[in-house]
């Protein structure tokens, strides 16, 4: 897990094997400490003690350890109190717990993490409640129970404070829990990205090579920390390797290395780990490549390397990465391979492939556009996209962040991450490897079954913005971290071509925004002409955003002057500057330095240097000048923005216009994201009790089972979801005594699973209204498709009429219970219509849910049709995710068909599966992916 301070333990149950550490442990405790877990002087552990806190039954006795380096560093235990001799009248779900941390690792916030762990391990084991008996004096105990978010009461017994914690978890705890993580992996990153120290492990003697490209970066960027260059092979008189110390191993530095940027073959990477977790470094950035990539040997290698840095505390950046970069002035790091060192801007980057880094670097250097921080991180078995978003989401120098990504290891965690994110800030992903359904081979996480569109949905519902290539991520990130977000979809268009404003416009169009008729300003416009129509656009309160398209104009000498883009670009920005703070982006055609020009600052400073002493190497080129006062975020109101981005095309323009107005939109619908009603009617443990007795009974299969008809109508009815009744047809006679019993009009259908649902293929007979006409029916049906055995025919009384839906959930190991909804039909099916959203979904994303289908103008009253009670259609959807989210035995749900009419709706099909309950990480204590 990750600590308070950023640093790594591992937790782990205690076991008989662990006397020397645990006595080892104790005499490093001080006496205070231990006087405060036992209430007395205990100076000692005894044989006795030794032996009943290294015994455990893993049930009603568990004890746990938080472990750095292979030593005990914290131990926490309960004993449920049944279970040592109370009386037989004591609650059997009750249970004693205690702390014990070691003094030098205390502030670092492993008791409260330590407390979420043995919660979670008591709640498997039937345990509801913690009690803990702790001394008046002990604040720092007192306060990591009280601050957990469980509900709790506390009273004075016998000179102690006796706490009494529910286990249960609580919004409370939940946000504490995640603040805490958000709080913790951040800091990681920041050690990280803020080094005081940088080794590079693998610097050679002479130029060439990885280790020396990457010495030189750090020193052309300016980095105001100490730099050294570390090699094995390096003769005893060599001292110095472009001006920085050159040492033969970190243990001949003197004072603490935050950072090692690790450069040497594979083989050698376990004695560099070892050489820097014995000096204390914080965090490796691993170039080297022959990891996961290379195959199942190389995935091995992968897991020890991660194995071995956490054991240390240190985490991972790679391996097989192509290194990060921090522009802030205070830190100036390049610890990378990147051809040049982009200069500052408000975009965080992070990729997991060196060569798209290089292209997005190289993008954004090429529109005058900088970054705050750039991650490239390879394989990324440890550090990850998801640490970033936690980083990023605080940071003050970041107002936009893009990501490149080929897998998503924890999909669940990742979604919560780039919502409580993009209520901030944009999210903008690129996801490569979108068919392949699979990740790259140095990639190890889990595999998701979830189809390319699914995923999509899913970080649309998050606020994310995703875009399809490389340089659409490019696009979105210019305008997003340079202009203020637009209040709507209004855009006014002008220039000086009428047929680049008529492409403009059809664009706008085909992104799905109201434009307003272009404005010609014709070829004889000049500068003036653009800022006079740019300010009276911007000041139209019809008007949310303003694409300018510019073509080159003749001057007096028959040709485009030199330095008008210049002008050009001065005259667009003295507009934007004084008029209201709306998105402004330009289309031009071939008009040179425009693009430099408007990305430029208006006022620019020399970069403070490096702190007296602490500077690079003397050949070091002077600091780029940079911006007096930073670009302000996105969106803020009332402030002018300080760069206008450009493109070479209308559509692409458009397309980042766009993409910014719906997440404006979705920002402002994230203030207020509803609620998950509550229904009266929900018997939430009667289904339990169902649920266990059909699971009790069935015979184990990992892959679950299907539910009986009986059992899925029983089901769904205590979640308030009638299942229209439908009767066995064995033969003629006994669906003509159905249709009786149920009433005429009827439907004759075949069950089989191969005609389920398929009406396309002549399994339905509908609108019966008599036994004549059931019984031709059935004979029809039977003569055309097989016997009744085969077909398992059913009657069902006819529904009223309406618009066929199908509403369905179905549970992914790795993301969790998604709920899905489109209308039933091959059209649908074959155009993959169909909406996503996460469970649990609440009353506003249900709404959404039935309107983000191409198909949803049915329910509405399309062509006249009167609208169906789509009311009706967004309460069964909220019932569904209350179902599966309740109970995570439910792998899958599907209603096919529901029929919506006017005035309610009918379900007309009904199946369930179950299955052991998956484990769910995301809702678990914090911890790392494991190795």
């Amino acid at each position: 897990m990750v600590l308070r301070d950023g640093g790594t333990a591992r937790v782990r149950p205690i076991t008989t094997d662990d006397a020397e550490r645990l006595v080892s442990f104790y005499e490093q405790v001080s006496d205070e400490s231990k006087y405060y877990r036992f209430f007395a002087p205990y100076p000692r552990l005894s044989d006795k003690d030794v032996y009943r806190f290294t015994h455990h039954d893993y049930v009603d006795r568990v004890g746990l350890a938080v472990t750095v380096g292979g030593e005990f560093v914290a131990t926490v235990r309960y004993d449920r109190i049944d279970a040592r001799g109370m009386p037989a009248s004591a609650p059997a779900d009750e249970a004693e717990v205690a702390f014990l941390v070691q003094d030098a690792h205390q502030g670092r916030g492993i008791a409260s993490a330590l407390l979420e762990h043995i919660a979670a391990v008591a709640r498997e084991r039937g345990i509801r409640r913690f009690a803990a008996e702790v001394l008046p004096a002990n604040n720092k105990m007192i306060k990591v129970f009280r601050d957990a978010g469980f509900t709790q009461r506390r009273n004075f017994e016998d000179g102690a404070v006796r706490l009494v914690l529910d286990l249960e978890p609580t919004a409370e705890s939940l946000a504490v829990q995640r603040g805490r993580e958000q709080r913790a992996e951040a800091r990681s990153v920041q050690r990280l990205l803020g080094p005081s120290s940088v080794a590079v492990v693998g610097a050679g003697r002479t130029a060439g090579g990885v280790g020396r490209a990457v010495l030189r970066n750090l020193l052309d960027s300016g980095f105001t920390g100490r730099t050294y260059a570390v090699n094995v092979a390096l003769p005893p008189e060599l001292t110095e390797i472009d001006g920085v110390p050159a040492v033969r191993s970190l243990a001949e530095i003197d004072e603490p290395v935050d950072l090692a940027v690790v450069a040497v073959p594979a083989e050698r990477v376990p004695e560099v780990v070892a050489d820097c977790g014995e000096h204390g470094v914080q965090g490796l950035v691993v170039l080297s490549a022959g990891y996961a990539e290379s195959g199942p040997a190389g995935r091995e290698r992968q897991r020890e390397l991660v194995r071995q840095a956490r054991s240390y505390g240190m985490r991972v950046i790679g391996p097989n990465a192509f290194g990060v970069i921090n522009t802030g002035p205070p830190v100036r790091l390049n610890a990378s391979l990147a051809p040049e060192t982009p200069g500052r801007g408000r975009i965080g980057l992070f990729t997991q492939s060196g060569a798209i880094g290089i292209a997005l670097l190289a993008g954004l250097v090429r529109r005058g556009a900088g970054v705050s921080t750039f991650i490239s991180a390879g394989n990324r078995a440890d550090v990850s996209g998801n640490d970033f978003l936690q980083y990023w989401h605080d940071d003050p120098d970041t107002d936009v962040v893009l990501l490149y990504l080929e897998s998503i290891g924890n999909p669940r965690k990742f979604t919560r991450l780039a919502r409580r994110t993009g209520a901030a800030k944009p999210v903008v992903v690129a996801k490569g490897a979108r068919h392949s359904g699979s990740a790259p081979p140095g990639h190890a996480v889990p595999v998701t079954g979830i189809p390319d569109a699914t995923v999509s949905a899913l970080l649309s519902q998050a606020g994310v913005i995703r875009v399809d290539t490389v340089t659409e991520l490019v696009d979105a990130g210019l305008l997003l971290a340079n202009q203020p977000l637009p209040a709507g979809p209004h855009v006014a268009i002008l220039g000086n071509s009428e047929s680049l404003g008529l492409l403009t416009y059809d664009a706008c169009l085909t992104e799905g925004l109201r434009p307003l008729p272009p404005l010609d300003l014709t070829t004889a416009a000049r500068p003036e002409d653009f800022r006079t129509a740019l300010a009276a656009a911007l000041a139209d309160p019809g008007c949310d955003a303003v694409v300018v398209t510019a073509i080159p104009w003749v001057g007096e000498n028959g040709a485009m002057e030199s330095g008008d883009g210049e002008v050009l670009a001065t005259a667009l920005r003295e507009a934007a500057a004084t008029a209201p703070a709306k998105p402004v982006a330009v289309v031009h055609v071939e008009i040179g330095g425009l693009a430099k020009a408007l990305s430029a600052a208006t006022t620019t400073a020399p970069r403070p240097g490096p702190p007296p002493g602490a500077g690079p190497a003397a050949d070091t080129p002077p600091p780029v000048p940079e911006p007096a006062v930073a670009p302000e975020p996105p969106g803020e109101p009332g402030r002018a923005p300080r760069r206008i981005p450009a493109y070479p095309a209308a559509e692409r323009a458009v397309r980042a216009l766009g993409q910014a107005v719906t997440y404006a939109q979705w920002r402002r619908q994230a203030a207020e994201p509803g609620k998950v009603p509550e229904y009266d009617d929900i018997d939430e443990s009667g289904a339990a009790g169902l649920i266990d007795r059909v699971l009790g009974e069935a015979p184990a299969d990992p892959h679950g089972m299907s539910l009986g008809d009986d059992d899925t109508r029983e089901l769904l009815a205590r979640y308030g979801i009638a299942v229209h009744p439908t009767l066995p047809a064995s033969g003629p006679d006994a669906a003509a005594e159905a249709a009786a019993r149920l009433g005429y009009p009827v439907a004759l259908k075949t069950t089989a699973p191969h005609l389920r649902h398929r009406a396309d293929l002549g399994g339905v007979r509908l609108d019966l209204v008599d036994e004549e006409r059931l019984r031709a029916a059935y004979r029809e049906l039977t003569g055309l498709l097989g016997e009744p055995a085969e077909l398992r025919p059913v009657v069902q009384a006819m529904a009223p009429r309406g618009v066929d839906t199908v509403v369905r959930a179905v549970i992914d190991p790795a993301a969790g219970a998604v709920l899905s909804f489109g209308l039933a039909g091959v059209a649908s099916e074959l155009l993959g219509d169909v909406a996503h959203r996460l469970v649990p979904v609440t009353d506003r994303e249900a709404a959404e849910l039935l309107r983000s289908i191409r198909t949803a103008p049915l329910l509405f009253g399309w062509r006249g049709s009167a609208p169906v009670d789509t009311a009706a259609l967004e309460e069964l959807l909220l019932r569904v995710s209350r179902l599966v989210d309740d109970h995570p035995e439910i792998v899958s749900v599907a209603l096919e068909p529901v029929v919506v009419a006017t005035r309610g709706l009918s379900v007309l099909g009904a199946s369930v599966r179950l299955a052991p309950p998956p484990s769910r990480d995301d809702l678990g204590p914090r911890r790392l992916p494991s190795y």
